[in-house]
């Protein structure tokens, strides 16, 4: 496969992570009603954290643990103490105010590390196997095993726990699920540590594979919300293959000189065309019912 099969591979690996950031993007919003546009900051304060923490001498273990706890706990801490407050107010005043505090975030991040040149390297990268002739790291392997299980997993607890059917209930009515007796506050603060343990976890993934920046990591929510629209805020599969197709047009994109200055595009692009696919496909199915 050659250079390409290297590419693919690439884009594979940091696609797996647009689309963990997706799932965990529709899973909140099925739940809230929140599109966390601070996605990408809470992530990057994680990874961050983490490197600082191995930079100190501790453990890798110790490192993981601090991100996952640190992400978790300021997804948490929105929901819980500012998100209520907006319960009620219009789906874009919700967005714009995970925006400050996304914003937030990243000025405490550039205010306590300074720009410079960082690398997050995970244990996993030592771990190599070789598929097809090509030499692939642990650290791809785990973000793509990632994807796809927890994927997998978020589908079955939506579907088979009572806590996942409530969430389910919350997305289609959240007045009527509280006069049903849902203890909405519990299951969305469920939600919430949910995304943010996907976002803790999507940093180190991608302060290993790309780059550990709090400002390149704060914007893996762009292509975030591009893999969430290509599941329409309401699919974990098409979220999912909306972020692995992501990477892999934008990795594939670098082999090919004319388009290459523009790959950052590839989000914008591939969730127009499938959502124009999407689109005329659903035309056509009501055209023929008629």
């Amino acid at each position: 496969m050659g250079v390409y099969g290297l590419f693919l591979i690439n884009g594979l690996a940091v696609g797996a992570i647009y689309a963990l950031s997706g799932v965990g993007l529709v899973v909140l919003y099925r739940a809230t009603g929140v599109l966390n546009l601070a996605y990408g900051a809470i992530g990057a304060a994680g990874a961050m954290s983490a490197w600082q923490i191995m930079q100190w001498g501790w453990s890798e273990a110790v490192g993981w643990i601090v991100a996952l706890a640190l992400a978790t706990a300021l997804s948490v801490g929105y929901g819980r103490l500012l998100a209520p407050h907006l319960a009620y107010r219009e789906p874009v005043v919700k967005a714009v105010a995970t925006l400050g505090f996304a914003m937030m975030i990243l000025a405490l991040m550039n205010w306590t590390w300074v720009e410079s040149p960082r690398r997050l390297s995970l244990a996993t990268d030592g771990f190599v196997v070789t598929l097809l002739g090509m030499r692939v790291t642990g650290t791809r392997l785990l973000a793509f095993a990632a994807a796809i299980a927890v994927t997998a997993g978020i589908a079955v607890f939506l579907m088979t726990t009572r806590t996942g059917l409530r969430m389910r209930a919350l997305a289609n009515n959240r007045d009527l699920s509280s006069l049903l007796g849902v203890p909405v506050g519990r299951v969305e603060t469920v939600a919430w540590l949910i995304s943010g343990l996907l976002a803790g976890f999507s940093g180190l993934m991608f302060g290993d594979l790309v780059r550990l920046n709090p400002t390149v990591l704060t914007f893996l929510v762009i292509p975030a919300i591009a893999a969430a629209i290509v599941g329409r805020l309401e699919s974990l599969v098409f979220a999912l293959a909306g972020g692995l197709l992501i990477g892999v047009v934008e990795s594939m994109a670098t082999l090919v000189k004319p388009i290459a200055p523009y790959r950052a595009a590839a989000p914008f692009v591939v969730a127009v065309l499938l959502m124009l696919w999407f689109q005329r496909n659903r035309r056509l199915t009501f055209s023929g019912r008629d």
